[in-house]
């Protein structure tokens, strides 16, 4: 039986590599389908497709395989990797009752999930 911490490693050295393998593939199929297109305009700044700004539409395109919709779910699983971490550790400090630490990673934890739900000010 593994033991949380291991856990927790085999959950980032898998999180990162399977973010990475997603990544590739949708890079990719970016590259063989816009690989020979010149090169873009960066002075004007384009914004992305709009099917792509929502986390419906970016799993979407991941089931079509989309290049856009695999590259995001790959950057969507590499920020959620730590994330996980925190969660599994927060999980470890309450089983092993070392309340401070608990305490710690809840607040971590807390930060993190308001600064992602917020909406910008301005």
């Amino acid at each position: 039986m593994r033991t949380l911490p291991e856990t927790i490693s085999r959950v980032l050295r898998w999180g990162v590599l399977t973010a990475c393998a997603i990544c590739l593939v949708g890079g990719g199929i970016y590259l063989i389908l816009h690989g020979s297109e010149p090169a873009p305009d960066y002075i004007t700044f384009h914004g992305q497709q709009p099917e792509y700004t929502t986390v419906g539409g970016i799993f979407g395109g991941f089931f079509r395989f989309s290049a856009y919709g695999l590259i995001q779910v790959g950057v969507i699983t590499l920020l959620l990797t730590p994330i996980l971490r925190v969660v599994l550790s927060l999980i470890d400090f309450i089983n092993q009752r070392d309340w401070l630490y608990a305490a710690i990673t809840a607040f971590v934890l807390a930060v993190i999930f308001v600064n992602s739900v917020a909406s910008p000010v301005g």
